[in-house]
């Protein structure tokens, strides 16, 4: 492979096409289900899917044999479906998704989350780096190895609608397609984040996930704070009381032993080098207020923190006025959306549960609570890699990045991670992304860095060519 000849058309593409399509894209309000109740009749999430199976169908022209499909399961969000030919009997699997975070408050003056805005390398917008470029990435890859007649595997790009929702389509889609994928011998991945944009970096684990609506109720309406004050109680101090079940209110640290699992040694000692790398940047990437500091001055377990252990965040709250209309009455209710991230090891629909039944048990003075779960996705642990693709990412990273491959757990979810690592427990997996420094997913400012989604390209198509060359040796 000419890696210079490589590195041109792949840059050559993001600035022609990829950029500008990620732009209208970001135009593109479709919100993923959970935030989005009536995403059918709204019709962004169709708008989306004809965007990028547009691009992509007329760039398969110079696939030969390629073919896309749009494939709809009735009641679910669509997936866009490429099959590209290759040689041997192995096959890839490329995936992305197409639904995006809501708009998030505190955009700066100029920016918002449906306002593609590009400054110096940063191309500002919702969904542009989560993970609207994924499609485009992986199709660049692909057609910057055809375009130096370089042979790979059989490749499948399957680009999702229900991500951030939990992907609680994918199974079903999976099962349907499932004759159609094949055996994968490699997945390839890119939604997840980096360190800094210096380097590639290898996710070696994900989080899962598991949360919903807790609400408690303890009148029928609501009545006046001083009549009813010190003798109804506070559902808010109920909801609190609740969630000190889950949280240490002082450390934050979550207490019920079920929902943590023994570390491997080997993501301890990864975690080190991770701090090694980064140093303060583990912590002060965030957009803290003058004076505030992180949990812990320990970076090794700030990086564990984020990555192995449970953590809680309470996303979202109803049954309170705004400021502004908030008269001397004792609310009827409050309901909290709780947000809890779980080892990856461990099952999230049994963490789910045994938050459930956490939660609602014994409430206290019979107050009316209720725990609606919404998510129960597991997480991720990636297996040993294989000597060549090892090899392979250390090559790739200097040859684009001028700097070694590094590897670090994510503290997020990819669903289809922990699914596909079931079905395919032989498979290799490169699991990579753009989101990196303040690029912010799912909250306000978010951008994609143009020049890593450019490099991220070129690793991929490196690694699915050195794929097919180490199939071939036998």
């Amino acid at each position: 492979m000419d890696t210079a000849r490589l590195s041109r058309f792949v840059s050559g593409l993001w600035d022609a096409e990829i950029v500008p399509q990620l732009v209208e894209y970001i135009r593109i309000p479709n919100k993923s289900p959970m935030f989005d109740k009536d995403w059918v009749a709204h019709g962004y999430m169709d708008q989306a899917v004809k965007l990028m199976s547009d691009w992509a169908g007329a760039k398969l022209a110079a696939l030969p044999g390629a073919t896309l499909d749009v494939v709809r399961l009735e009641g679910r969000t669509p997936l866009i479906y490429i099959e590209v030919p290759g040689q041997g009997d192995d096959t890839v699997v490329l995936y992305g998704h197409l639904d995006k975070q809501p708009e998030m408050t505190g955009w700066a003056e100029g920016l918002g989350p449906w306002t593609p805005v590009i400054k110096g390398d940063k191309l500002y917008g919702r969904g542009g780096a989560d993970d609207g470029y994924a499609i485009f990435g992986s199709l660049a890859a692909l057609l910057a190895l055809h375009e130096q007649g370089i042979p790979h595997a059989r490749c499948v790009i399957m680009i999702e609608a229900c991500e951030e929702s939990g992907s609680y389509d994918l199974p079903f889609y999976v099962d349907h397609l499932a004759p159609r994928i094949g055996n994968p011998s490699l997945v390839v991945c890119l939604d997840s984040g980096c360190g800094n944009y210096d380097q590639l970096w290898l996710t070696t684990s994900l989080r899962g996930m598991t949360g919903g609506e807790l609400t408690v109720q303890v009148l029928e309406e609501g009545v006046h704070s001083g009549d009813a004050s010190g003798v109804v109680p506070s559902s808010f101090r109920i909801l609190r009381e609740l969630l000190s079940r889950l949280e240490d209110p002082q450390t934050g640290k979550i207490l019920p032993p079920e929902l943590y699992v023994d570390i491997p040694p080997q993501r301890i000692e990864q975690a080190k080098k991770t701090t090694e790398v980064l140093g303060s940047a583990v912590y002060d990437k965030f957009p803290f207020v003058e004076g505030m500091r992180p949990v812990t001055d320990d970076l090794v377990e700030l990086v564990l923190n984020r990555t192995w252990r449970p953590q809680l965040a309470v996303t979202g709250v109803d049954g309170m006025p705004p400021l502004e209309s908030a008269g001397n009455v004792l609310r009827p209710k409050t309901s909290v959306k709780l947000s809890l991230r779980v080892p990856p090891t461990l099952s999230g629909a049994k963490a789910g549960q045994f938050v459930k039944q956490l939660l609602e048990k014994d409430p206290p003075y019979g107050a009316k609570v209720t725990f609606k779960l919404e998510k129960d996705g597991s997480g991720w642990n990636a297996p040993q890699l294989s000597p060549w693709l090892e090899r392979t990412v250390a090559e790739a990273s200097q040859n684009h990045f001028g700097a070694p491959a590094a590897y670090m757990g994510e503290g997020g979810s990819i669903p289809f991670m922990g699914m596909l690592g079931e079905k395919f427990p032989q498979a290799q997996f490169l699991i990579t992304g753009v989101l990196g420094p303040h690029s912010n997913a799912h909250g306000p400012n978010e951008f994609l860095h143009i020049p890593t989604g450019k490099k991220v390209s070129m690793v991929v198509a490196e690694v699915v060519a050195k794929h097919y060359a180490q199939g071939a040796k036998g």
